[in-house]
């Protein structure tokens, strides 16, 4: 049995921890949410209330980490309402608030959940040797707290930078159900189901990838008009519909990595 902490215990957390318990790991999860605390402890997840914040940590945060091996963070940079032209990095100083408290820890690897984000939208096919360029704000800041976390001796860490995330309760094509003039309807889709994203953490850990970088998106990579169409029709959604005039970015993730390293096997029937 392994102590694992898992800082954000939302949409993919959650369900991560469950796997993981159900695994013989013991869990200690997180939420910014009191409402939450009672479903947390209802699946068998030692629950804390935990805000991290571009200036303070809750005090909790010790008792969150202590007795831990693993710390996987899984908190999404929330940058939409800060100023692009600002030059406080809120995300990138919440964990840089948060590395002193691992340091002091017994957790000895950190798993951190990125996003494809970091790389520029060039017409190139994409690997993990690949020097992150980002275009937005959220993908620049992700990318300087891979490197601060990266960089610490202190412990060792994986990034796992995820695309696009998929699951049964969240899918594009239902924002994007009849809408249109929608640009690159030739670009491929690099997206990756909840199930992989435990699958691909689950293989991390049980393998013990650490002080690596993976991209994780599923191998399969039709262009967005041919797999939100399918999808709308699957759904009987209104057809969204796409402007061949605008802009093709013919961006590939590849998965190679993850295949070959972690001899992962993707669940394409789900996607």
């Amino acid at each position: 049995m392994t102590k694992i902490s898992i800082l954000g215990c939302g949409w993919l957390g959650f369900p991560l921890a469950k796997n993981l318990i159900a695994k013989g790991h013991s869990i200690n999860g997180s939420t910014t949410s009191e409402n939450k605390l009672t479903i947390l402890k209802e699946v068998g997840i030692n629950r804390f209330l935990v805000a991290l914040e571009s200036e303070s940590v809750s005090e909790t945060i010790c008792d969150f980490l202590a007795e831990s091996e693993i710390l996987i963070i899984d908190i999404p940079p929330k940058l939409r309402a800060v100023d692009p032209y600002s030059e406080k990095k809120v995300f990138v100083d919440k964990i840089n608030n948060l590395i002193p408290f691992i340091e002091k820890s017994t957790v000895k690897n950190v798993l951190f959940v990125s996003s494809t984000s970091v790389y520029s939208d060039e017409n190139d096919f994409i690997t993990e040797e690949t020097f992150p360029d980002p275009e937005t704000e959220s993908g620049k800041q992700l990318f300087l707290a891979e490197q601060l976390l990266q960089q610490n001796h202190n412990f060792e860490t994986t990034i796992l930078r995820f695309g696009g995330l998929i699951g049964e309760d969240r899918h594009p094509v239902k924002h994007l159900a009849g809408k249109e003039n929608l640009e690159n309807p030739d670009a491929p889709i690099n997206l990756i189901h909840q199930n992989d994203c435990i699958g691909v953490i689950d293989a991390i850990i049980n393998q013990s990838k650490w002080n690596e970088v993976f991209n994780a998106v599923a191998p399969f990579h039709p262009t967005r008009e041919e797999y939100y169409t399918q999808k709308a029709k699957e759904q009987n959604l209104d057809l969204p519909k796409f402007d061949s005039k605008k802009s093709n970015i013919k961006k590939v993730i590849s998965s190679e990595k993850i295949e070959t390293i972690l001899n992962y096997q993707f669940k394409l029937d789900q996607y």
